[in-house]
This record gives structure tokens, C-alpha cells and sequence, in this order.
């Protein structure tokens, strides 16, 4: 099970398993220090070799045996089970996002990825994000077969570790002794057949030279399927919110939104729907006898459906698009994985270490993929296909239904086609992401006796490469268009009309026509000709060269005075290329992206003092142990300039079996190349959330003030109409032109952080170890990525509303088609050092292990029990530093989530049952009856079981089922709870 203990208050023997990376190296024979040795270690948030189970500040251990318990795949799997870890599902939200790339990185406490930092085995590992993005590293790269334990430093770290130790530290302890072969096999599924996995691994090892060297290897590779909305019941429902009629006012207790089950566009749909106009209006669908029409996939013309139209755009029911098959809910990830590690011994003192690591990542998900519909009237060559009579591909039968919506149809009157090209205009309706890891490590490690005292020490360097890719199918807005305009070539051959036209400089050989109406009806031809490979490659490389040197200073009456010194360089580079088609804009809207690349190196140098000021033979009444221990940083990096950071702390055991312990802080985040060098580039796209909607007017941190300000701007601007029932189409269609860029003016942004807590080991009850800390982030100066929709929440929600942030993005003066008045049409993104975060909460742990013996007297196995539990109190974050928006209490980070284990072990028996809980919260900041159909999501409980048996010739096997209650997420969210519903899985472990 998760180890409940929070490193601190252990005997040495039990807390040995649980520690950080030992550093300890082989002593002489007959050293009389050699069992001392054992006992000290460097534990994750220091790197002084001290007593192990002794840092002040809360640390929590994830070991290997859980992953067996668990059934869990990867790393990534591992660290969702941890409380104070925000879930990373690769799960899109309900609003017909992308599910992502694939790649899951950890996040403490809700603060962002990027102020989480990964180790591993206590030194960096490279960025695998895309491009210039966030500093993250991958949990699915981390191999699973070498994990001995994952150590989480909750809250701080920058001091010992460097930038983005903010929220914490996570370090994989990779094992260095391993010796034998393992093999290990394991497949599971969903109850509906729709998440079928599998994951296979082998482990093999060996000492060598009579024990003096060791080298393992592991090779592992695992598989999650992609799942559509369509694949489970909660996300299939297809729910929306749109504003209702019935609302009368802001305290009637009736909700200004109303819920939309099963909601559809009905302005478009697969096969095609029938306009006569190219906006969305309903008076605009062509209609025969009063019907609307769509095409079916044969190519004729039937009666649409288009539901119980609600507003543009959705519908309740109908033949439209169903809202729920926009885009996959989770991304399939399939993982290989390569490490080699070993150690050699060159003399008692010396000791030689090396690691390799390879690993190759694929995430494939389900983009949104490419619509030319009526929602889109800002460039007609995005907007509903016109077409005439004089198409080839329309029957007979076909032109005359058409006519008698138009009757000038036969003619030549144009009528338009409004239609999504989701499952059959590209070779493939996936995006692929792609990423290529390899990094190399060697370093010495030894210790020598100089000037009275001992010295102990480390070298290391290390060599990594990322190289990602992202791939999709787009279409070549000219060549679509071009294929789309295809004629009769007088020999009854359907050809594109540019090859037939009277200037032959135009013509296309290539070209080839494409049928657009009815779904399955575009040739393979006209597939190749229209489709172009889009997305971008990236490439990331890091040097890291780190040295350490610790040694007792002197000798303070309670015992020595330990201290570390590093010396850390760093250089980072990364290069960002869109493919061709990207950089040509032959897409969408045409926004043509820059290939851009970045680099900086980093010169650290640190000291760590441990001073004991009370223990062992010199004591006080109530004062068993007393300690501090101190940091301090100093950074230069070359871009980002000059830093320092430090941290300090306490322990203070007032007798056995108690332990109290404080730390403060205060730590830093360099700006990322992305943030510091991203290119100017224009982008048609949503604005965001529009504050002075009417379904948003009375929400957000200040809705008193966000009312008031949006009805001044429409009392000034009387042709917006009435803002009771105004709705920015531009909230969820591109129709905002968006500046977006970075910021080579940033600086780095700071926090200052502050945790005490108390720990009971065996005080009272033999077995029981309980803790609890107190955890107090104020981070200022923040790197804050400004949406244009952060511009608008702080325009409106603050008062005096600051003229240079409302006057970014502009709206709409007068109509523009169909768009209203009062669309927003231009904004801005980038990033400032304007955020501040402010954190509060507790990390509480609870473990009871106890023989059964002991109760009944009979020999009937062990039982361990045990409770993990986070607590946010306050989770209030400021884009701008102007607004706040509180984000705990609400389904983004609840207050309470906990985890109780229980686990029975006898002999070659282990039965194991978890209990995952997250508590009732708010939908939402300020989700109330009036503003919210479902104000309150309820809590969530789900319940796993498995079990283990191991035969003596080495063979294990294992089963499980998780959430076996089949308990759906809260409603109606598809985050709150575990959406994939009851699961089994079964493997085997064959140990040689």
C-alpha cells in the first residue's frame, strides 16, 4: 500500500525501505561506521546524508508493491492516486476540447504543472513538453519495472533543487541493486468492453566482480485504448447549458441557464443540411413543403430534422450533430520504454554510476476535425459550400426537391451546404502525438578523510534529447475549394472546373473532384488531392553538470554540524517548428506560424546546514531532539537573471513518539523560452468567456460589479440590444482575431511558502503513526498566461475598471451579418509577471500496521490500515493580480479528497481494498441556484479491491477490480469521480 508515513519519526530499519536515494557507498571491511552508514541516507528536499526519516518538511512515499496492488500501468497511474496530486486523465472536460497530447505531468495542489518539479533518482531530468513549453517531464516515461519508491516533497524544494520547486518535488528512486530476471504481463478492460489495456515488462539484473558492480535492465511497454465520448454513459449524454427563457430575474430561484439533454447543432450535420442563406438563422433552412432538407449518403434529398431548436446553435434531439461527438474524451497512450543502470565499485571509496533511458511515447486522440458550415461567416471560404444546379454530382431527382425550396434553384440560383467532414474526408480522423526521449547519465560518488573529518561527494553530467511530433489531416483551404468546384466536361467526365476554364495556366493535373453531398461519397482521389499533413516538430536538449561536497563541520555538544555545498550548470535549448502547411497558413483560417528556438544556461551554487542544537547526551526537559536546518541558493541564469532563494527549518521532539516541525521559504519559477520568445502571430478563433453574457453577467469573483460595469458599456452603446438576453456567438465560434505572442521582458516569479506540522509515531499504540502539516503558498510576480478572456473577466470584474486592460480586445459596433453587435472581434494572449496565487492547506496521514497475532493469538497474517487526505482550505488565483478567483470547494480543486487503504497479508496471500473519496463542492466560483441548474455536485466514493498470490517457484499472480460499485462521476461532470466505471484486470509476475 502507499506508504502513509510522512518520512519523518521512523526506525531506521522501516524507514530505510522508504527513503530517498541512498548515497550511502561501501565502507571498509570491519569500518566500525558501517552499520551508521546504513542508517543515513539523503532523503527527497535535502541532499545532506542525515538520520533517515529526519527532514521538517511533509514528504510522502509511493512504493513499488502498489503498483501490483493497484493494477496501475505507468508512473502517471501512480501519481493520481496521491491526494495532493490534481488527477492528469488526459481526459477532455465536456466542451468538445482536444483530450491532449498524451503526456501527463504532475501538478501539486492545483497550482499548474509547471510549478511542479521531476527527479529523477535526485537530479533533473529534460523537459519532454512540447517545444518551449512548461518545464515537465512525462510521467509515462519514468520505467515502472526500476521504481523502488516515488518521494513527493509537499511545498517548496527551489532552495535545495532550483526553478519550479514551487508546488513541490517529485523523485523517482530508481533501484541500483537489482539481481535476477522478472517478467511481468497484465491485461484489463472496462465492463463495457470499451478500455481494454495491456502492459508487458522484463527486468532483468545482475552483481558482478563478488558484489563490487551491479547492472540492470528493463524493457516495458504498455497501451490504453482512445475513447470517444460516445464509449460510457456519462459523457455520452451529450449535456449543454444555454440561457432559459424563464429566468426573471437575479433572485427569483430560478436558474438563468437551463440544461440541454441531449443537445445537437442542429446547423450542420455529416451528411449535409440545406440553406438558402450562408448564416444559421432557422428562417434560412431551405425547406421543401414546409420541411427542411438535408442529403442522405446516397446523394438525395430528404427531410431534415433539425430538433427542437433552442437558439443558435443547438438543438434538443434531431439529425444535427450530436455535441457529444465533436472530439475523444480520452487519449490512448503507448508507451515503450528502454533503461539500463549499474554501478561499479572502482575502489571502497569510489564508486562509478551510469544510466540510460529511452523512451518512445504515441499518444493518438480525436480531434474536432474540419466543418465548413454557417456558424462560420467571417471568410466565406471557411463558411457553408454555395453550390448550384450545375453540379454534376446532384441528380435529377435531387435539383428538382432543391427547387422547390428555391425556385430559381433550376436556374442557377445558388443554395448552400452546411455540413461537418468529420469521419470521411482524411486518410485518418486521429491526431498523433509522438515523442522520442533518450538521456544519458555518469557520475562518480565517493568520500575521503581530510583535515580531521570526512568528505563525501558527488559528480555527475548528463546528456538528454526530446524529439516530439504532433500530426493531423487538415484540408488545403484552396485545393478544397478548387475540388469542390467541379463540372461536366461535355464528355460526361465530373472534372474540376479550373482544368476546363479558358486560361490553361490555372489548370491543376492533380485536381480532383470532390462529392459533397451525403456522408462516404469523396473518392480516394479527391482525398489525396485536398489533404495536407499539418502540425509541428520539437526538439529539446539539456546539458545538466552537478556537483556535491558535504561534511561535518564541527561538533556542537548535541553532535556535528553537517553541511552540503553544490554547484549546479545547466543549459537548456529548444527549437519549435510548424510543418510547412503550418507555416504556409494553407489551413483554416490561414494563420501562418513562425518556426522559433531558444536557449539559456543556468550557474547555481547552494549550501545546506544541519545544526543539531539538542540530542542525544545533552538534552532539556521536554526537549528530546532540537534541530535546524538552513539554504540558500543563489542562481544566474542568462536570461532570466540573477536569483536568490533559500529555505529553513525545525524539528523539535519534545519526548518519544512525538515530533513537531516547521519550514519556510522561499522559491522560485524561471519564464520559460515559450513564455520569453513565443512568435507574433494573428489567430481567428473564440474569444472566451464573455462576462456581460447573459448566463455569465452574475457569476465570477464580483458579480455586482461585473453587472454594473457591462450595463454601463451597454447603456453607452445602445446598439448591442438588450443585455438581458445578449450572447457573444464569439464565446464558442472563431470569430475573434487573436494577437498572440511572448514577452522577453519577464522576470522570474516567486513564492513564499510556510508548512508546520506535528507527527505521533508508536506514541500510544504500537504500529500507529499519524501526521499532520499545515501547507501556506503566497506566490507573487507570477508568470501569468493572459487569454483574452482573462482581459475581459478582469475589465469587468474590477472596479475601477483599468482602461488599459479593457481597451485590448474591441467589440463589435455594428452588425456583421449575422454576428450582433457587441461580438468581440479582436483580443490579445500573452504573458506578465502580474499573477499571485494564494494556497492553504493540510497534508494529513494516518498508518496502523499490526500482526493479527497479537489480538487473537493465532497466526492468521497482518493488517495494515490507512488514511491519506489533503485538505484545501483556500486555492485563490489572479491572472492579473487585480481579480481573484477561488478554485477550492469547487470541482477544479476540491476541498477534501482522501484515500483509506486496507491491506491483509498471509503467507503467499495479499488481499488489498482502497476507497477514493472527493468531497461535495460547488460546480463552480459563485455557482448558485440563480446563476447554475446544478450549483452543487455531490461527493463522490469509489471502491477497488484485488488480489495477489504468490507459489514458491517464483510466480505471482494478481486480479482486481476497480470502482467495483460501477459509481458514474458526480453529475454532471465527467471529472468529479471515475468515469470509466467498473474494471477488471489480471497479470502475472514470474521472478527467476
Amino acid at each position: 500500500m502507499v506508504a502513509l508515513v510522512p518520512a519523518m519519526g521512523l526506525q531506521a530499519a522501516h524507514a530505510q525501505e522508504q527513503a530517498d536515494e541512498i548515497e550511502t557507498l561501501p565502507a571498509e571491511a570491519g569500518d566500525e561506521d558501517e552499520t551508521a552508514t546504513m542508517d543515513t541516507v539523503v532523503i527527497t528536499g535535502s541532499r545532506i546524508r542525515r538520520e533517515v526519516a529526519s527532514t521538517a518538511a511533509p514528504v510522502t512515499t509511493f512504493g513499488q508493491q502498489d503498483f501490483a496492488d493497484r493494477g496501475l500501468l505507468n508512473a502517471a497511474d501512480a501519481l493520481n492516486e496521491i491526494t495532493s496530486l490534481r488527477p492528469k486523465f488526459n481526459q477532455a472536460a465536456g466542451d468538445g476540447s482536444d483530450s491532449g497530447s498524451g503526456q501527463q505531468f504532475p501538478e501539486l495542489f492545483g497550482l499548474g504543472t509547471g510549478r511542479t518539479l521531476t527527479l529523477v533518482n535526485g537530479r533533473r531530468f529534460v523537459t519532454t513538453s512540447n517545444g518551449l513549453g512548461d518545464a515537465q517531464v512525462d510521467a509515462n516515461v519514468i520505467p515502472t519495472g526500476l521504481i523502488d519508491r516515488i518521494e513527493v516533497v509537499q511545498a517548496g524544494g527551489a532552495a535545495v533543487y532550483g526553478s519550479d520547486a514551487i508546488a513541490g518535488v517529485i523523485n523517482y528512486i530508481l533501484k541500483d541493486d537489482f539481481e535476477g530476471l522478472e517478467v511481468d504481463a497484465q491485461v484489463g478492460n472496462a465492463e463495457n468492453g470499451e478500455y481494454p489495456t495491456h502492459s508487458a515488462r522484463i527486468t532483468a539484473g545482475r552483481n558482478f566482480d563478488s558484489g563490487r558492480g551491479n547492472i540492470a535492465v528493463n524493457v516495458e511497454t504498455s497501451k490504453t485504448p482512445v475513447v470517444r465520448f460516445s464509449d460510457f454513459e456519462a459523457s455520452n449524454r451529450s449535456r449543454i447549458t444555454q440561457g432559459n427563457p424563464a429566468d426573471t430575474g437575479p433572485d427569483d430561484g430560478i436558474p438563468s441557464l437551463q440544461e440541454v439533454i441531449p443537445a445537437y447543432f442542429w446547423n450542420f450535420n455529416g451528411n449535409g443540411v440545406v440553406f438558402t442563406a450562408p448564416a444559421p438563422p432557422p428562417n434560412f433552412l431551405a425547406r421543401a413543403n414546409g420541411t427542411p432538407l438535408q442529403f442522405s449518403p446516397d446523394g438525395s434529398v430528404v427531410p431534415y430534422n433539425p430538433g427542437n431548436i433552442l437558439g443558435i446553435p443547438f438543438a434538443e434531439g434531431g439529425d444535427g450533430t450530436r455535441y457529444s461527438d465533436l472530439a475523444g474524451l480520452r487519449t490512448g497512450v503507448e508507451r515503450l520504454v528502454g533503461n539500463v543502470v549499474g554501478h561499479y565499485d572502482l575502489s571502497p571509496n569510489l564508486r562509478l554510476k551510469g544510466e540510460f533511458t529511452f523512451a518512445d511515447t504515441k499518444g493518438e486522440s480525436v480531434p474536432q476535425g474540419t466543418a465548413r458550415s454557417v456558424l462560420n461567416q467571417t471568410d466565406p471560404a471557411l463558411g457553408a459550400i454555395m453550390f448550384t444546379s450545375n453540379n454534376p454530382f446532384l441528380s435529377q431527382d435531387a435539383i428538382d426537391t432543391l427547387s422547390q425550396a428555391n425556385p430559381g434553384f433550376a436556374a442557377g440560383a445558388p443554395l448552400w451546404l452546411s455540413r461537418n467532414f468529420y469521419n470521411d474526408l482524411f486518410p485518418s480522423n486521429y491526431q498523433e502525438n509522438d515523442t522520442r526521449t533518450w538521456r544519458a547519465l555518469a557520475g562518480l560518488e565517493g568520500d575521503f578523510d581530510a583535515a580531521g573529518r570526512n568528505f563525501y561527494w558527488t559528480v555527475s553530467g548528463s546528456y538528454a534529447e526530446v524529439e516530439g511530433q504532433q500530426r493531423r489531416w487538415e484540408a488545403n483551404t484552396t485545393l478544397f475549394n478548387q475540388a469542390l468546384n467541379a463540372v461536366n466536361d461535355g464528355s460526361g467526365n465530373i472534372v474540376c472546373a479550373i482544368n476546363v476554364d479558358a486560361d490553361p495556366s490555372n489548370d491543376d493535373p492533380n485536381c480532383a473532384p470532390l462529392n459533397p453531398f451525403g456522408a462516404g461519397n469523396i473518392s480516394q482521389a479527391a482525398t489525396d488531392y485536398v489533404s495536407v499533413r499539418a502540425g509541428s516538430d520539437y526538439t529539446n536538449e539539456q546539458i545538466d553538470i552537478l556537483a556535491t561536497m558535504g561534511t561535518e563541520l564541527f561538533q556542537l555538544p548535541a553532535g556535528g554540524v553537517d553541511a552540503v555545498f553544490a554547484y549546479e550548470h545547466r543549459r537548456e535549448e529548444a527549437s519549435f517548428t510548424p510543418l510547412p502547411a503550418n507555416q504556409q497558413g494553407l489551413f483554416g483560417t490561414g494563420t501562418q506560424e513562425v518556426p522559433t528556438s531558444g536557449d539559456y544556461n543556468t550557474n547555481e551554487v547552494s549550501v545546506e546546514l544541519l545544526v543539531p542544537v539538542l540530542g542525544g547526551d545533552f538534552t532539556l526537559p521536554g526537549v528530546k531532539t532540537l534541530e535546524f536546518d538552513g539554504t540558500y541558493r543563489y542562481v544566474d541564469n542568462s536570461i532570466a537573471g540573477e536569483e536568490s532563494v533559500w529555505s529553513v527549518g525545525t524539528r523539535w521532539e519534545p519526548f518519544d513518539g512525538v515530533t513537531l516541525r516547521a519550514t519556510r521559504s522561499r522559491n522560485f519559477r524561471a519564464p520559460t523560452l515559450t513564455q520569453l520568445f513565443a512568435p507574433t502571430t494573428v489567430t481567428v478563433t473564440n474569444a472566451g468567456i464573455d462576462p456581460c453574457d447573459a448566463d455569465r453577467i452574475n457569476a465570477g469573483p464580483n458579480p455586482a460589479i461585473r453587472r454594473a460595469n457591462c450595463e454601463a458599456e451597454w447603456a453607452a452603446n445602445p446598439q448591442y440590444g438588450d443585455l438581458a438576453t445578449f450572447q457573444d456567438p464569439a464565446e464558442n465560434f472563431s470569430l475573434t482575431a487573436v494577437t498572440s505572442g511572448g514577452n522577453p521582458d519577464l522576470e522570474n516569479e516567486v513564492s513564499d511558502t510556510t508548512t508546520y506540522g506535528l507527527v505521533i509515531d508508536r506514541l500510544f499504540v504500537p504500529g500507529l503513526t499519524f501526521s499532520a502539516d499545515r501547507i501556506e503558498i503566497d506566490l507573487e510576480n507570477g508568470l501569468s498566461a493572459f487569454t483574452n478572456g482573462d482581459f475581459m473577466a478582469t475589465c469587468y470584474d474590477s472596479e475601477p475598471q483599468p482602461a488599459d486592460i479593457c481597451s485590448v480586445f474591441t467589440r463589435l459596433q455594428t452588425a456583421d451579418g449575422s454576428n450582433p453587435p457587441g461580438t468581440v472581434v479582436t483580443g490579445r494572449e500573452t504573458t506578465f509577471n502580474a499573477g499571485e496565487i494564494v494556497f492553504r492547506g493540510e497534508v494529513y496521514y494516518l498508518n496502523y500496521a499490526f500482526d493479527i497475532a497479537d489480538l487473537t493469538g493465532t497466526d492468521a497474517g497482518n493488517l495494515s490500515l490507512g488514511v491519506e487526505a489533503t485538505h484545501t482550505s483556500k486555492l485563490s488565483t489572479s491572472v492579473t493580480g487585480t481579480t481573484f478567483n477561488r478554485t477550492d470547494n469547487t470541482v477544479e480543486q476540491p476541498d477534501w479528497t482522501a484515500r483509506f487503504d486496507a491491506v491483509y497479508s498471509n503467507g503467499p496471500l495479499r488481499l488489498t481494498y482502497q476507497l477514493d473519496y472527493l468531497d461535495g463542492v460547488k460546480a463552480e466560483e459563485g455557482a448558485t441556484i440563480e446563476n447554475n441548474p446544478n450549483p452543487v455536485i455531490d461527493s463522490n466514493i469509489t471502491h477497488s479491491i484485488s488480489a495477489l498470490y504468490s507459489f514458491e517457484n517464483g510466480v505471482t499472480f494478481r486480479a482486481g477490480v476497480t470502482n467495483f460499485t460501477d459509481e458514474l462521476p458526480s453529475y454532471p461532470t465527467l471529472t468529479h469521480g471515475d468515469i470509466l466505471g467498473r474494471r477488471y484486470f489480471a497479470g502475472m509476475n514470474i521472478r527467476f
